[in-house]
């Protein structure tokens, strides 16, 4: 039956695609993880028969050979003002609440430097080719929106997490606060009163920034676009969304909650199908591996050598020292932590095939949304070490799943690191636990990049898909929350009420004025 499913999948992508449509993949994200999620996605088009043009402010390691790319680089100040900032971050706790206050003052490069490619001339080029369809990777960024608008396209979102709040608008999703926990907030289902209550605080604190950031987003979109009277607004734009990529499979995953038609998952899009091969290195390194080997990644944005050197060496007196093989991401090779026999320094790890291979026992990750989907799929426990941004949420979620142990970075100690590493290890509760959840994780009408294919078909076949739209992308918030409907109940039981008033106010005074006149009468007739 699967085969039979596969073959149809891949006739109707081939019939679709034959001619190959002319996308434009615009993933101008600065963070190498969110890129390995929007390439993933361009690659699966590209294999399908399109024809992809991506322009990105990074070089991908996720690549095809017909993937035409663009690559134009932040400015060397931005790009020192990011990797401080990052730096920074690495050395102490932080949080969703307080990563989003630091995109609206010390990293606004982050959106600066997106709005500055949209005048490079190497960006510019774009324009004389003839495109079908945009597909924006959404990072703060749409007012990018006014390229899809110039070219006359239908959009795709492309996002690389769950829905947050802004998906939720471009699409009409409902954001269901009382039981679907924000991406501030670690809960489990169903929230209590004061999760409940802690849900809408941050549910409201985010919406706060995230108005103050849409002033910054609408004068680039003006800044940018604002002169071409013809455009469309950014406000219609982004009602014109056709539907959006969501790297998540919450069926597994979780939270639970409802999803409009135009929300589709593509989690683990960027895990392949077959593990290409590893270096040969690596390959002999976890060969030799007979009792199980440790990956450690600290994800792509935080450089391992930003992390407090005392901390550094936390970490390496404790793998130096368990009877497990290591590969450790490590950028800076010329000054390693320390030289140990078992442990392999690396610039850059395939991390997806390492994962895949039947050696590698335990992944110590920052617990970025998508290390976690990698170890998960592929059934390996982990220990988390979070640092920033959604990381600290994946942890605890990881943590309360049964998938691993989560530890906090800027106090771990050799004690507890070796205590933790030696319960995931020793411990098969976690293996077995993680191993179901990839059984799970697996099981789909499509595969991920089945799904790309076909919903992006779908959207090329159809000019856009505005029969997907919720109506509420359309209706204004007293619309959409019956504010109108219920002022007008109200004032309508309002006036009720106060004419009842009056009504009874008159027929008491009737009323009194009857019983004041009787004993006057009564009086007279006992004088007679």
């Amino acid at each position: 039956m699967l085969a039979v499913r596969s073959v149809f999948v891949l006739l109707v992508a081939l019939a679709v695609s034959a001619r190959g449509a002319n996308i434009l993949g615009l993933f101008s994200s600065h963070s190498p993880s969110h890129l390995i999620i929007h390439m993933s996605v361009a690659k699966a088009l590209a294999e399908a028969g399109h024809n992809v043009t991506v322009v990105s402010m990074l070089k991908p390691t996720v690549m095809h050979k017909n993937i035409h790319l663009i690559v134009v680089p932040v400015k060397e100040e931005q790009e020192r003002v990011l990797e401080n900032q990052m730096a920074k971050m690495a050395g102490q706790k932080n949080s969703v609440i307080s990563t989003m206050n630091r995109l609206m003052n010390e990293m606004n490069v982050m959106i600066d430097a997106q709005a500055d490619l949209l005048s490079d001339p190497r960006f510019q080029r774009i324009y004389e080719t003839k495109f079908d369809l945009m597909i924006l990777g959404y990072f703060i960024n749409d007012f990018q929106l006014g390229v899809a608008a110039k070219l006359q396209v239908p959009v795709i979102i492309d996002w690389m997490n769950a829905p947050i709040p802004i998906i939720d608008d471009f699409t009409g999703n409902p954001t269901e606060i009382s039981y679907v926990p924000n991406i501030a907030t670690s809960a489990t289902q169903p929230m209590g009163l004061l999760k409940r209550a802690e849900n809408l605080g941050k549910y409201l604190f985010i919406r706060y920034m995230a108005s103050v950031l849409d002033k910054r987003v609408t004068r680039h979109y003006r800044d940018n676009f604002g002169e071409e009277k013809e455009l469309r607004s950014l406000e219609e734009m982004r009602k014109n969304i056709s539907l959006a990529f969501v790297n998540c499979h919450l069926i597994t995953e979780g939270p639970i909650r409802p999803l409009v038609p135009a929300i589709i998952e593509i989690g683990g899009i960027q895990v392949k199908d077959s593990a290409d091969p590893l270096p040969k290195d690596i390959d002999q390194f976890l060969q030799q591996s007979q009792e199980g080997a440790i990956l450690l990644s600290l994800g792509s944005n935080i450089k391992s050598t930003a992390v407090k050197p005392e901390l550094v060496q936390v970490i390496y007196k404790v793998l130096s020292g368990i009877n497990r093989n290591v590969i450790w991401k490590w950028e800076d090779l010329e000054n390693t932590p320390g030289n140990a026999t078992n442990i392999l320094y690396k610039k850059w790890l395939p991390q997806d095939d390492i994962l895949a291979h039947p050696n590698t026992k335990l992944f110590i990750t920052h617990a970025g949304k998508g290390g976690i989907t990698e170890a998960q799929y592929h059934g390996v426990p982990m220990v988390a070490l979070p640092i920033f941004g959604d990381q600290l949420g994946n942890a605890v979620q990881m943590q309360n799943s049964g998938y691993g142990v989560a530890l906090d970075l800027q106090t771990i100690t050799e004690e507890s690191l070796t205590t933790a590493l030696k319960e995931v290890l020793d411990n098969d509760k976690y293996s077995q636990t993680i191993s179901k959840f990839s059984s799970l994780y697996r099981d789909r009408p499509l595969t991920a990049r089945e799904t790309v294919v076909y919903w992006t078909d779908y959207v090329l076949r159809h000019r856009g898909a505005p029969h997907l739209q919720s109506p509420s992308v359309h209706m204004s918030f007293v619309e959409l929350y019956n504010i109108d409907l219920y002022a007008l109940l109200i004032s309508v039981l309002a006036i009720i009420v106060f004419l009842a008033r009056l009504t009874l106010r008159f027929v008491w005074r009737k009323f009194q004025g009857k019983a004041k006149s009787n004993p006057k009468s009564s009086k007279k007739q006992k004088k007679h």
